[in-house]
């Protein structure tokens, strides 16, 4: 969903939101987002109070370690730790910036700053929480600095991904274009999460999905990225530094590499939604094809049933997640297997009949 969603203000206290339904008088989460949005790429290159000696060093090191692997003969690989992290916008003014925080900042410095700091990654061992045995099997909730939280992440997700033994060029490819897509995926959610929003970034993986939900809307609508390949990140800082040692694309590319990447394994293309607080990436994996399936089928014949039924009510029926519904819905809109007829409110489903 795109920033410029209209908005009407009269005071700060009578803001209100436009939706579908009518306009709707804005929370103070939602004002304060709207705020934080009109400032996009700013705030991670603000000053923070903290100096170098805030900063994890074994953090540091590691970082260098790998910018030498990346960037062999690069005349920063020379430079003292100070001058290396002034070149990476890290420290300006012997003061750490906002985003040099994030991505270095010992675990002390990080929960003072931002209290409700931390990044959620979540196993479920189903396709929603109704269905797992448990609500979940592995939960890492990271207070850690950006750089360590990625890669302990990491390590969890590619675990999870199916990587077939295949020859590239003489050599057994490590490293297909699908577990590039959700890595990329990964260093998405690190680069552009509103780490001021009240919400935090989760990363879930069910039995047939993956979800990365990103607290903070994107640019601009996922249509305009995709056909211009749009960049504008919302942690500038944040983004050089993962850049820097080539862990990341530009915004539109790196869209580009999800898709096409995931697709090239699952034959399936990953959902993007979101509003103007918040957006969410679900990569399908090959369980999807049979349960989604009979999730077609059932909503069909609950269609049929009762055109008027909501999502709520479906959800009810199959057991599924409102979110879940909503997936379910919106793909079945794609392919053409049903459509809307009049508005959220008052309308109704219609199976296609081809």
């Amino acid at each position: 969903m795109s920033r410029d969603k209209p908005v009407y203000f009269n005071s700060i206290k009578n803001t209100f939101i436009r939706t579908a339904s009518g306009d709707q008088r804005a929370t103070q989460e939602e004002i304060d987002t709207f705020f934080r949005t009109a400032s996009f790429e700013e705030k991670d290159k603000e000053l923070t109070k903290y100096t170098i000696n805030d900063l994890d060093e074994e953090t540091i090191i590691k970082y260098r370690s790998y910018f030498a692997q990346m960037n062999q003969g690069h005349r920063y690989n020379a430079l003292g730790n100070n001058e290396f992290l002034q070149k990476l916008s890290v420290i300006n003014d012997d003061r750490v910036t906002y985003g040099g925080l994030l991505v270095f900042g010992n675990e002390d410095s990080l929960i003072r700053e931002i209290p409700n700091y931390k990044i959620e990654y979540l196993e479920i061992a189903g396709i929603s929480y109704e269905d797992a045995p448990t609500r979940y099997s592995v939960r890492l909730t990271s207070e850690t600095n950006l750089f360590t939280a990625f890669f302990d992440i990491y390590e969890r997700l590619s675990k999870k991904i199916d990587v077939p033994f295949s020859i590239k060029a003489g050599f057994r490819d490590e490293d297909p274009p699908h577990l590039q897509a959700i890595r990329e995926a990964l260093v998405n959610l690190v680069m552009h999460t509103d780490y001021f929003s009240p919400a935090n970034p989760r990363i879930r993986v069910f039995s047939n999905r993956f979800e990365f939900f990103n607290p903070g809307a994107l640019p601009k609508d996922i249509e305009f990225i995709l056909k211009e390949d749009f960049s504008l990140p919302r942690n500038p800082t944040i983004a050089k530094i993962f850049r820097f040692v080539k862990l990341a694309e530009n915004i539109g590319s790196g869209f580009h590499k999800m898709i096409n990447g995931w697709d090239s394994h699952y034959h399936l293309k990953p959902l993007i939604d979101g509003d103007f607080d918040f957006y969410k990436i679900t990569f399908p994996t090959t369980t999807t094809q049979k349960t989604t399936q009979k999730t077609t089928q059932k909503i069909i014949a609950l269609i049929d049933e009762n055109p008027k039924i909501t999502r709520k009510e479906l959800a009810e029926v199959t057991g599924l997640t409102e979110d879940g519904i909503k997936y379910h819905l919106k793909k079945m809109q794609d392919e053409a297997i049903i459509e809307r007829i009049g508005p959220d409110k008052g309308g109704y489903w219609e199976v296609v009949r081809k």
